[in-house]
C-alpha cells in the first residue's frame, strides 16, 4: 500500500467558501434589505475599484511565485518548496489577501451590506479552517526555516 503523502489537509478550495458567503450576503439582503443607497456614490465605487485592482497586486504575483518554483496553489497536495520571496515577503498568504479584496471590492460594486456583515464569518473559516491547517503542515514539512519565516513574515499584512 502507497503510504499517504502529508498534506495542509484542506480539501475544500478557499475560493469556494468566498463565493458561499457572497452568495449568502445576496440572498439575506433579498429577505431582509438594508439600504444600499450608498453604493451608488462615487467612493464607493472608486474604492471598490481599487480594491479589485489592489486584488491583482497580491494574487498575481504570488501565483506567478508558485508557477517559477513549480509549486501547487492545490491546498491538499504537499508543497514542494518553502514560499518566502517577492509578495511573500510582505505576506505569509498573499492569495487569502487577495481573495478579501476581491470580496470586499466586489460587495463595494454589488451594493450590499450584508456581505460586510457577514465578512467576519468568511475571514473566521479562512483563518481556522485554511490558514491554520497551512501553518501547522508547514511548520512540520519545513520546520526550523518556516519558523524563522513566520517571525519575519506577518500571517496577513
Amino acid at each position: 500500500m502507497k503510504e499517504k503523502m502529508d498534506n495542509p489537509g484542506v480539501h475544500i478550495p478557499p475560493p469556494f467558501f468566498v463565493v458561499i458567503i457572497f452568495i449568502t450576503g445576496i440572498f439575506i439582503q433579498k429577505y431582509i434589505p438594508i439600504n444600499p443607497e450608498f453604493f451608488h456614490t462615487t467612493p464607493a465605487i472608486i474604492l471598490g475599484i481599487l480594491l479589485l485592482v489592489a486584488t491583482l497586486f497580491f494574487v498575481l504575483p504570488a501565483l506567478l511565485q508558485f508557477f517559477k518554483t513549480k509549486n501547487t496553489v492545490i491546498t491538499f497536495h504537499p508543497a514542494h518548496s518553502l514560499q518566502m520571496n517577492g509578495i511573500y515577503k510582505i505576506s505569509r498568504n498573499p492569495m487569502y489577501v487577495g481573495l478579501f479584496l476581491f470580496y470586499l471590492g466586489l460587495s463595494l460594486l454589488i451594493g450590499n451590506w450584508w456581505h460586510f456583515i457577514i465578512f467576519p464569518i468568511l475571514f473566521f473559516i479562512i483563518r481556522e479552517y485554511v490558514v491554520r491547517r497551512e501553518e501547522q503542515y508547514l511548520q512540520r514539512r519545513f520546520g526550523t526555516s518556516y519558523l524563522e519565516y513566520k517571525k519575519q513574515t506577518r500571517r496577513w499584512l
